[in-house]
């Protein structure tokens, strides 16, 4: 026996036989799949994190190490080309052998629709009179008197709102789903990644009523995001935003969008307009300028947390709380 394989032997015999040589390499995009995909493993392995916490998935440049773990990978699990488009071909040039599982495409996964428009219409917030309505509509028409740019930045991009991750009930799906993948490639411990994957989902059950209840106390407030990224959050919980500064794909947006953000913010008693730490803050600014909007930081990548099965809750906590500060 080499003594790379007596190592590993004698490492799963301390761990009480729950580890094994011949656990499969396992690579992940981004962090909250990352630690679902770690929830699984527990006890087993760790699964390879490829883009690192505070990096925008949308713009990033692998290091060699994070090459190495695509390279040396036997199972790859990732959000899709719709979330990162610039690592379709790295996925398939570097792990050629590997099994491949892109969430976003999974039967069961809640797909959402690209929101163009830089307002929303906002339909549950019952303490909103017609008139406010009303006016949203006007907003509308105002601006599309002109080219069309102020109501839909011209941007291509995939077919579905990448962020799917923000729905805890997309997150219980593919818990299902990765102890599926795991097993199938290491069957000596399907029972452990099963038993995991259960324990997972009962977790997030218990977060979605955790969640339900902090938001429920500042229902009947409106806020804008920074990009937008939290629909899947917004329909999950039935708290949705009233508009975004930046599209989706974060790309930059154009000075009209910016003119109707702030227009909104202005008019409709925004209550909160919440940034996010990887993007332009002069941006907020200008949306805040000479508003009683407050300010407050959310980030749906949690940049802040440390990697691990214990992210993807503190993740979905933490957005519920900042709502919550912010309003």
């Amino acid at each position: 026996m080499s003594r790379k394989l007596l190592t590993l032997s004698l490492t799963a015999t301390l761990m009480g036989g729950t580890a094994y040589a011949d656990t499969p390499q396992v690579a992940v995009d981004i962090a909250p799949v990352h630690s679902l995909v770690a929830r699984v493993m527990d006890g087993v392995g760790m699964p390879d994190l490829i883009i690192q916490p505070g990096a925008s998935p949308h713009e990033y440049s692998l290091r060699p190490s994070e090459a190495a773990a695509l390279q040396n990978s036997d199972l790859v699990f990732w959000i899709g080309p719709d979330l990162i488009p610039w690592l379709t071909d790295t996925i398939e040039t570097l792990a050629k052998d590997a099994s491949v599982t892109s969430l976003l495409d999974l039967d069961g996964t809640v797909q959402l629709d690209f929101r163009e428009s830089a307002l929303f219409e906002v339909h549950d917030h019952d303490d909103h009179d017609d008139h406010d309505d009303h006016d949203d509509h006007d907003d509308h028409d105002d601006h599309d008197d002109h080219d069309g740019t102020a109501a839909h930045d011209k941007h291509d991009h995939g077919d579905h709102d990448p962020h799917a991750w923000l729905s805890p009930k997309n997150a219980m799906t593919w818990l299902n789903v990765i102890a599926g993948q795991l097993s199938s490639a290491d069957p000596d411990n399907a029972g452990t990644y099963f038993a995991n994957a259960a324990a997972g989902r009962t977790e997030i059950e218990l977060l979605i009523g955790e969640v339900t209840a902090t938001l429920d106390r500042v229902r009947g407030t409106r806020f804008i995001v920074f990009h937008d990224a939290y629909q899947y959050f917004e329909m999950d919980f039935n708290f949705q935003a009233s508009g975004a500064i930046s599209l989706s794909d974060a790309s930059d947006p154009s000075p009209a969008r910016i003119t109707e953000i702030r227009d909104r913010v202005m008019r409709q008693g925004i209550d909160c307009v919440l940034a996010e730490p990887q993007f332009n803050p002069k941006l907020i600014a200008t949306v805040l300028d000479g508003t009683d909007a407050k300010t407050g930081i959310v980030d749906p990548l949690g940049s802040d947390l440390e990697p691990g099965s214990s992210l993807y809750p503190e993740l979905i906590r933490n957005l519920s709380t900042a709502l919550a500060s912010c309003m």
